[in-house]
């Protein structure tokens, strides 16, 4: 298990790097230590901006090298938003290290969580919300592939789309509530008779009558939120959802 002093080496040294190179306009703090709200599990979260004519890529390259020479890189992978490449990295203590890069043009602050350290940034639109629609689309198509997967006999499928239903049913309630609805963020501070019922939905055996029983409990759930979130909706899907994953709701 990495240390607190170890991450802040790490960072420092990052950071450093960065400010080294010429190839980068900016620099900022992402993640909780942005929001100085770090504690012993939190990992590494900087961003930088890449001046023009030079490919993120080529950075990200040049500075995995140095880094694995320095803090020896069990691994690593490349997520990509916008213009943005994130690579995270794994060292051999547990500690995460994100580092973002993006064109000078992009770099600036979606959200909160973002905290300049040094060179221009840009205004930029905040990242937007999960469109709950969308998510209340994707619970009731999890539901009726759920039951399918059970009735064909797909016990692990069927666990897959019940556990989603679970965490769309959450962001929904984030929506609904103000809470962060990215990855489960928000789901934390919601008020425990949201969050009380979801217990239920977990499944505890791989086996047909509790992925019909935790089905239930979970089309419950979702049917709740929809119905507080969107009731014209929710009341048009009820009787399929009833039907093909649970017993009308108690009112």
């Amino acid at each position: 298990m990495f240390t607190i002093a170890e991450r802040d080496h790490v960072r420092a040294r990052v950071i450093a790097l960065a400010r080294a190179d010429a190839r980068v306009t900016a620099g900022a703090l992402t993640g909780s230590s942005a929001l100085g709200a770090e504690d012993v599990w939190s990992d590494v979260d900087v961003a930088f901006g890449i001046m023009d004519g030079v490919t993120p890529e080529a950075v990200l390259h040049d500075w995995t090298v140095a880094l694995d020479q320095e803090f020896t890189i069990i691994d690593h992978f490349d997520l990509h938003a916008r213009s943005s490449i994130y690579r995270v990295f794994l060292l051999p203590s547990g500690l995460e290290v994100d580092i973002g890069v993006t064109p000078g043009r992009d770099f600036g602050a979606r959200g909160p969580q973002f905290q300049a350290l040094f060179g221009p940034t840009q205004t930029l639109e905040a990242d937007a919300p999960p469109n709950a629609h969308d998510l209340m689309g994707l619970g009731w198509h999890h539901v009726l592939h759920a039951r399918s997967s059970i009735e064909r006999g797909k016990f692990w499928q069927a666990e897959y789309w019940i556990s989603a239903i679970r965490n769309y049913t959450l962001a929904l309630a984030c929506l609904r509530l103000g809470e962060n609805a990215h990855h489960g963020r928000g789901t934390d501070r919601l008020p425990a008779d949201v969050t009380a019922p979801l217990a239920a939905t977990l499944v505890c055996a791989i086996t047909a009558p509790e992925l019909r029983r935790a089905l239930a409990a979970a089309t419950t759930c979702l049917l709740r939120e929809m119905m507080a979130s969107a009731p014209a909706l929710g009341a048009r899907c009820a009787p399929l959802l009833q039907e093909f994953g649970a017993p009308p709701p108690t009112p």
